[in-house]
């Protein structure tokens, strides 16, 4: 069995109670955490089950933004998510 490596980049954007998650190429691919740690930990899960839906649907999976040309608020962080399908 061969695995696929994703990786992706996500807007952290901070709330008042808690983060939220946006895959900019993803549409739909989003998700929200109470802290830092745990909006990480649910970006990989929201990332991994998403794409796995696509690839199920037969859907193609988009090639990743560039980091630097994702668009982002004053106070967002983007970083990289990787997943293993």
């Amino acid at each position: 069995m061969e695995f696929e490596h994703y990786t992706f980049p996500a807007v952290f954007t901070w709330y008042d109670k808690g983060v939220s998650i946006d895959f900019p190429d993803l549409p739909g691919c989003c998700s929200c955490a109470e802290n830092f740690r745990k909006a990480v930990k649910s970006a990989r899960e929201v990332l991994h089950l998403h794409l796995a839906g696509m690839i199920m649907d037969d859907e193609q999976i988009p090639e990743a933004s560039d980091i630097e040309n994702v668009p982002r608020a004053e106070g967002d962080l983007v970083a990289l998510i990787e997943v293993e399908l």
